[in-house]
């Protein structure tokens, strides 16, 4: 029997009206061919069968009863594939009115879109946490976004967009033009922090569709609908510039690639899944902009404040590490490898699970968690060493077989030359699990020039960071490490720093045109003009 509030345990009555989102299609409410559901992120802790049983009762019945249970938040309409073809041609239809406009009068939508995220910010943080993100974790995607639409980057990105240069009879511009219809594709980990780089995609001059993802829609298309429509509005944006959908992955995907409408695809995902996208891209002849897996790297030298290189490591475990920018392997120096791992076990003693609303939770539900076993099992069999971790464990943190949480992991492995012959090094894990590289002791120099090899040679490439003292080790470091799209020195490897990209990575990151993402630059293409009076043809030639 599918529960109700007649056989449900009792709650209280829930606090708001139940959000319902229709599709948003050139400016206007489109039903679609259903209905997903979203249940609260506490209720998936307190009582999953029910919560996954309301869902289901709901999207078979709308009507039921059951869209009274507090569990239930919202609910998102479900696009086919007209639904998802009329938002492709609405925003084809606006892409040329919304290019026209003038470049600083997009740039204020950058601005606006801070401003409101600072006055909304507590619903901001609530709409995350209703998707089961702990609050800390939904406090730093705030404090990225912020960072991202801060003052500073705004600027460094306009002038990136538009240079002028006097020379003689000339006036010489080199400027960005926008591509024309972006798809855009978040993930599932994280879908309203992501959705937000689509208001970048529109300061570019590009129109606008995207998927919210079906099965975590409801932050996303608060975010779009209830923060960036009206900007856009309030911008004079022709209906059509911002269209948002919810729908299957495949099937959406399927109409973008066959569009002769779509110019670029945004896609964020796993990176085998996104390189046969990208070469489906490619020959369908769109561009494809990928965020992919990340496998970043930490390295700690034998001079570093270990205590700070410490709380670097333990990023790893934000989101119970299915974020794909936090750290997935430390490399260190041997000298000082027992005293690091010594510090990174101290801090994790405070790193536990909980509610997502409670303020000091890092700890995310893992709902599959054969790969983290069979991950941490060949390790083991291989000769590492379990440092701490490694367990199931339930809602208080008593650690058992049956828990939803993992336990914070870490393992250590001895020796440099055979540790990419280890899976959980090799590969992205997105668990809460990261290795402890220590080389054999060698000379300084000899090390340091293995260290750097090893970085280099990851086949992914997001970001990479070093925690050393030494002006000639950073000098050394920042200097020949080539891989990845940020490189972060004596820094939080997961914090966010105006002007400088939040994304982007080269190898398996970013597939065959990987780098640094700015979405603004991504989505356009680079044009020169030059402007003469009173030069000849002739003269303009030979230059005489």
């Amino acid at each position: 029997m599918d529960p109700t509030p007649a056989t449900a345990p009792a709650h209280p009555p829930r606090e708001r009206p139940l959000l319902s989102y229709p599709l948003l299609v050139a400016g206007k409410d489109i039903d679609g061919e259903g209905w997903v559901y979203t249940v609260s992120g506490r209720s998936l802790l307190e009582d999953v069968f029910t919560s996954i049983s309301l869902k289901r009762s709901l999207e078979r019945d709308p009507d039921s009863e059951a869209a009274h249970h507090p569990y239930v938040v919202g609910r998102c309409a479900v696009a086919g594939e007209a639904q998802i073809d009329l938002a492709t041609e609405a925003a084809a239809s606006a892409a040329p009115g919304w290019a026209s406009v003038p470049l600083d009068r997009r740039m204020r939508l950058g601005h606006r879109f801070r401003e409101e995220l600072m006055r909304q910010q507590d619903t901001f943080l609530e709409m995350l946490v209703v998707e089961s993100h702990p609050m800390k974790l939904a406090r730093w995607e705030l404090s990225g976004l912020l960072q991202i639409f801060s003052e500073e980057s705004l600027d460094w990105c306009r002038r990136q967009m538009h240079t002028e240069i006097r020379l003689g009879e000339r006036r010489l511009v080199v400027r960005r033009r926008p591509d024309g219809v972006v798809a855009f594709n978040p993930p599932q980990n994280a879908p309203m922090s992501s959705a937000a780089l689509a208001v970048l995609v529109l300061m570019a001059g590009n129109a606008v569709v995207v998927r919210a993802p079906r099965s975590i829609a409801l932050s996303t298309m608060w975010l779009l609908r209830e923060i960036v429509a009206p900007l856009l509005d309030e911008a004079g944006a022709p209906p059509g510039t911002l269209n948002v959908v919810c729908g299957n992955p495949k099937q959406t995907l399927d109409r973008w690639v066959s569009s002769p409408l779509v110019d670029d695809i945004f896609y964020i995902g796993g990176s085998e899944e996104g390189l046969r996208f990208e070469r489906d891209c490619v020959a369908h002849g769109k561009k494809p902009i990928l965020e992919l897996a990340g496998n970043d790297a930490i390295v700690v030298w034998s001079d570093a404040d270990l205590d700070w290189a410490a709380e670097a490591v333990t990023e790893a475990f934000y989101g119970s590490g299915q974020i794909c920018m936090v750290p997935n392997c430390v490399l260190v120096h041997p000298r000082v490898a027992d005293a690091l791992l010594s510090r990174v076990k101290e801090q994790i003693a405070s790193i536990r699970p909980g509610h997502p609303e409670d303020e000091d939770v890092l700890l995310s539900p893992v709902r599959r968690s054969e790969r983290f076993f069979a991950l941490l099992r060949q390790a083991l069999d291989k000769g590492a060493r379990l440092v701490t971790g490694g367990r199931r464990t339930e809602l208080d943190g008593t650690p058992s077989d049956t828990g939803v949480f993992l336990q914070p992991t870490v393992v250590r492995i001895d020796g440099l030359a055979d540790a990419r012959s280890y899976d959980l090094v090799r590969e992205e894990t997105f668990f809460p699990l990261i290795p402890v590289v220590v080389p054999e002791p060698a000379p300084d120099a000899q090390l340091l020039d293995s260290f750097i090899d090893f970085v280099n040679a990851n086949p992914y490439g997001l970001r990479n960071s070093l925690w050393a003292r030494s002006d000639r080790v950073i000098d050394e470091f920042v200097g020949r490490v080539g891989n990845g799209g940020l490189l972060k020195v004596n820094d939080s490897h997961i914090g966010f720093v105006p002007c400088l990209p939040s994304h982007g990575g080269t190898g398996l990151t970013g597939g065959a045109f990987g780098e640094a993402n700015y979405p603004m630059l991504r989505t356009s293409h680079l044009q020169g003009v030059s402007i003469a009076g009173g030069i000849s043809p002739h003269r303009a030639v030979f230059g005489t």
